[in-house]
């Protein structure tokens, strides 16, 4: 009995070791040496099954925590992501495809990193020019100096957004020359146009030209002279009845056009159907026009060629809304006066200056009369190549300078409360006769035939203008007094569209 209490007692260590009692079911209530052998072998195994199973889950942990071996091939290769610093760091867990697609998207990520870091550059520059033009100069008083170095200012193939009205080259001219001519004022001189510059004075702005065809013609332009250092998908062109808006996305700007020939209200308003011979219009009447020019930064107005259809105004009793017919026919420059009243009014009253900078141009001349630039033998304008130049006697190409100085007796009046510049084109347009767009345009919206191209008298327009050109030049002019006012702070919380 007494050599059988060690084994007892090692039974009851086991059964304590194990959480059981020695009353359990599972272990009998009474000792017998047969038993306790039994039970001791169970505990051993135990015993080697948890130590292995630590052992196993050691080496587990270990080969999770250092992945020296991979179920890949051997010539799968290493991919990785760019860490904060911009450094390519390996990642061997990811596969082939993932890590082109790394590598591409932290070349992507860099190529915009140094495009914009380019761009601001640019930017930067652009406004670091400052352009000089004194005010007491007389940028309209001068001379037509051939330049085929630095003009055209584009070329007519470069600009898709041109109508077919005014690529005169396209349209079968032969001769280009009318493209090389600059301005050059008497006293100073006109700069020469920069995109650049005059984008980031436009940036977060919108540019608004207002008037007659003779305004779009000066508009498209506009247009090609700005978009020559914009992107293809960078700029969209939108018509929209009276109104055509060219969009600028990265510099969240526009360059638009709004049909009103008159200013004020008229029977040829619509901006598709305005071949009317018997215009009339309502001289008080410029509100419903008015409303599309309220909050613009630049507004460039003009009017002219539409008051030249007859020498009389007729002037509408009432008005059209009411279904007013009658009218009275009052004489041109009164019916001027009347109309550039009005506007100034709305200039005065709608125009902040502080925000919106206003233009006038005056009347772009006509060339229909070859005999006043001492070429009887001409038609109109057709075939002409060269500006005027050494007369015997003042060049006369019938202009009404009547209303000339209608509009600088008013533009001078709004001046008082509004700055107006007013851009005197007339004169200095006179002498390019060999300019306008003749039998290399439109006619009622289709393309001369060569018969009606041989029959000039008949089908030149000696009107409008070919492109690249002079409206051109009328454009530096904006240029140079938009590009000679003080830059704005610099707004770096402007976003592009």
């Amino acid at each position: 009995m007494m050599m059988m209490l060690p084994r007892r007692k090692a039974s009851v260590l086991a059964s304590e070791t194990l959480g059981t009692k020695q009353g359990s079911p599972f272990i009998g209530g009474g000792g017998g040496g047969r038993k306790n052998g039994k039970y001791s072998v169970f505990v051993m195994l135990i015993s080697v099954f948890l130590f292995v199973t630590f052992i196993y889950n050691e080496d587990v942990k270990s080969i999770a925590e250092f992945p020296f071996s991979s179920s890949r091939g051997a010539g799968d290769k290493l991919a990785g992501v760019v860490d904060e610093l911009g450094v390519f760091v390996v990642d061997p867990m990811i596969s082939d495809k993932e890590a082109d697609a790394a590598k591409a998207a932290a070349a992507e990520a860099s190529a915009e990193e140094e495009q914009e870091a380019e761009e601001e550059e640019r930017r930067e520059e652009a406004r670091r020019v400052v352009v000089d033009v004194p005010a007491s100069c007389d940028l309209f008083n001068g001379r037509w100096v051939y330049d085929d170095v630095n003009y055209p200012l584009y070329k007519e193939p470069a600009c898709e957004f041109l109508t077919e009205q005014v690529t005169c080259m396209r349209n079968g001219r032969r001769d280009d020359d009318y493209q090389k001519w600059r301005w050059q004022p008497q006293d100073c001189s006109l700069p020469r146009f920069d995109a650049r510059v005059m984008l980031e004075r436009l940036r977060g702005k919108r540019f608004m030209f207002v008037g007659d065809s003779l305004n779009r013609n000066q508009w498209e332009s506009m247009v090609c002279l700005v978009q020559a250092v914009v992107p293809p998908g960078k700029k969209t062109l939108t018509k929209n009845g009276s109104l055509n808006v060219f969009r600028l996305h990265d510099y969240n700007a526009s360059v638009e056009f709004y049909w009103a020939p008159f200013l004020v209200e008229s029977n040829s308003d619509d901006p598709n159907q305005h071949s009317i011979l018997n215009r009339i219009i309502m001289p008080k009447s410029i509100a419903k026009h008015g409303k599309n020019w309220k909050n613009v930064d630049f507004l460039i107005f003009n009017t002219y060629i539409w008051w030249l259809n007859t020498l009389d105004m007729k002037v509408l009793r009432g008005s059209f809304d009411q279904g007013s017919t009658e009218y009275d026919e009052v004489e041109r420059p009164v019916a001027y006066r009347r109309v550039l009243d009005t506007w100034a009014n709305w200039v005065k009253k709608n125009v902040d200056p502080n925000r919106t900078t206003v233009f006038f141009m005056s009347m772009s001349p006509n060339h229909i009369k070859s005999e006043e630039w001492d070429n009887p033998g001409g038609i109109k304008c057709a075939m002409e190549t060269q500006p005027v130049g050494n007369l015997s006697h003042p060049l006369d190409v019938g202009t009404d300078w009547r209303l000339f100085e209608v509009a600088e007796e008013v533009v001078r009046r709004v001046n008082k409360k509004v700055p107006v510049s007013m851009v005197k084109i007339t004169a200095l347009s006179e002498l390019r006769k060999d300019a306008h767009t003749s039998v290399h345009t439109l006619r009622q919206g289709k393309l001369l035939t060569p018969e009606q191209q041989a029959d000039p008298a008949t089908y030149a327009d000696c009107i409008h203008w070919c492109l690249p050109g002079v409206p051109d030049v009328w454009n530096e002019f904006l240029y140079a007094r938009v590009a000679s006012a003080p830059w704005p702070p610099l707004d770096r919380s402007a976003s592009n569209e």
